[in-house]
């Protein structure tokens, strides 16, 4: 997006022409959330200093659904899965159905406000509209407010995500209004909506999906690996990437958490923030990034809370996302990366040093085995086929992590300044997702977790928090 006025971030130049078919990334994350335990729905709890003006906050947002193709489109699914979804128009397209405004009940505390965060987060989007809501939610303790940004996966990764948000904020309080923009193909006086498609298939589209998909498996599969053979008899790298892929569609093992056996879809949330120039200095004096410290921190708080109950664990499977982001990526440029770190006792500088390699490896091997072409493979599979290896690949993650950078000064919404900023990373069938993002000086992290897994959720935020002072200290 290119930005066109100096004192707002909310006048954009259109957004570039999005492709209409989804990619098999995408696609593979749209057919997934059919099972609610594998939803790939995420988003971000921003707290406000007050109530923002609502007016300008839902005129901002018009202006970004009809810059931003992805905001009025909503997801047409291919007959029989033959190929990924599209996105088409939707023509019924109501703002007023994803831009929402409540409030909390009194004392409108923290805890709250994260409970709602985690309700809101869990209710699944709408399949047959546009896959996002903009929640503003008032009523919080000492006059503040907060607004609650959902997304699907399919639409947009977490750094793109962030690039929607220049859409609607702004760079002062009091920032001039841009002007409105129709919805492209859409009548601004349309009053009524066309009834959306059903999302129960019928026997007849039941029995062509299983044809299909009892076609498409052998056709599709013998295309990928005759194609990756060919490769790899002509090129070792190739070779290595073939070996890699197996590896990562194979790999079988268990989390190795003693505590968090347990699954369910029962929701909870905890924040916590950290002076980002403390986090990033320790992490230059052991020699490595701000994702290590990152990791080892929460590696370090999830020991000590093995400990404190008596389950003491020597590692733990983690998974990391990385951005594979380039000037020709599209909405989704990003892989998984899973790795084994250390949770038992040691200082600081030893489990930095060991993270440091563990994650240096898992981003080798993530790259030779890129997410895209594990959704190529994946494609051809039948969608209960599908879903169950996913559920089988969560069983062998403990907890999954994140980074993110937002803007590095004060932003604001609707005359409101944000605060704080809480990312809620998809769960996925793993205890936790704990996503951090860079927001003027601060490190803000949002621990998106399975109360069945869980139990503790308050204790996991002191070992964090504890765990992040302590690093924050280390010499090498």
């Amino acid at each position: 997006m290119i930005l066109t006025r100096r004192d707002s971030l909310a006048t954009v130049a259109p957004a570039p022409p999005h492709e209409d078919r989804m990619s098999d990334a995408e696609g593979l994350m749209w057919r997934l959330d059919r099972d609610p335990a594998l939803s790939g729905t995420f988003g971000n709890l921003t707290i406000l200093d007050r109530a923002p003006d609502f007016a300008r906050v839902r005129s901002r947002l018009a202006l970004a659904a009809g810059s931003i193709a992805r905001l009025h489109q909503r997801v047409q699914p291919a007959p029989a899965n033959v190929s990924p979804p599209q996105w088409v128009a939707d023509t019924g397209f109501d703002l007023d159905y994803h831009v929402r405004r409540i409030a909390l009940p009194k004392p409108g505390t923290m805890e709250q406000l994260r409970d709602l965060a985690a309700l809101l987060i869990a209710d699944p989007l709408e399949r047959t509209r546009p896959l996002w809501q903009f929640v503003v939610i008032e009523g919080l303790r000492g006059g503040r407010a907060a607004v609650l940004q959902k997304l699907h996966h399919s639409v947009a990764d977490g750094e793109t995500g962030l690039q929607l948000t220049l859409s609607f904020i702004d760079l002062e309080r009091d920032a001039p209004d841009p002007e409105p923009m129709a919805l492209p193909d859409t009548p601004p006086s349309a009053s009524t909506e066309p009834a959306p498609p059903s999302n129960t298939p019928s026997g007849i589209e039941s029995l062509t999906d299983l044809l299909g998909s009892g076609l498409r498996l052998p056709l599709n599969l013998m295309r990928q690996v005759r194609g990756l053979l060919g490769e790899a008899t002509s090129s070792p790298a190739a070779a290595e990437q073939l070996r890699m892929l197996v590896a990562q569609l194979t790999d079988l093992g268990k989390a190795q958490s003693p505590l968090w056996t347990e699954r369910s879809l029962r929701r909870g949330f905890e924040t916590l923030q950290f002076p980002l120039d403390d986090l990033r200095a320790s992490a230059k004096r052991l020699g490595g990034t701000l994702n290590v410290a990152l990791l080892t921190a929460v590696a370090d708080a999830t020991g000590a809370y093995h400990r404190e109950f008596d389950a003491p664990v020597e590692t733990l499977r983690a998974s990391m996302a990385i951005s594979t982001r380039t000037e020709e990526s599209g909405n989704n440029a990003f892989t998984l990366a899973r790795l084994t770190v250390p949770t038992a006792e040691m200082p600081p500088g030893e489990r930095f040093a060991l993270v440091k390699e563990a994650a240096e490896a898992a981003r080798a091997a993530s790259s030779a085995a890129p997410l895209e072409r594990l959704a190529g493979f994946a494609s051809t599979l039948p969608s209960a086929v599908l879903t169950r290896i996913a559920r089988i690949q969560s069983q062998t993650v403990d907890f999954a992590t994140s980074n993110l950078r937002a803007a590095p000064i004060p932003v604001f919404v609707g005359g409101a300044a944000a605060l704080a900023n809480y990312p809620l990373g998809p769960i996925a069938g793993v205890a936790f997702n704990l996503t951090a993002m860079s927001y003027n000086a601060s490190l803000d992290m949002g621990v998106h977790l399975d109360r069945a897994a869980i139990e503790h959720p308050d204790r996991l935020r002191k070992h964090l928090e504890q765990s992040f002072r302590r690093l924050s200290r280390a010499r090498s």
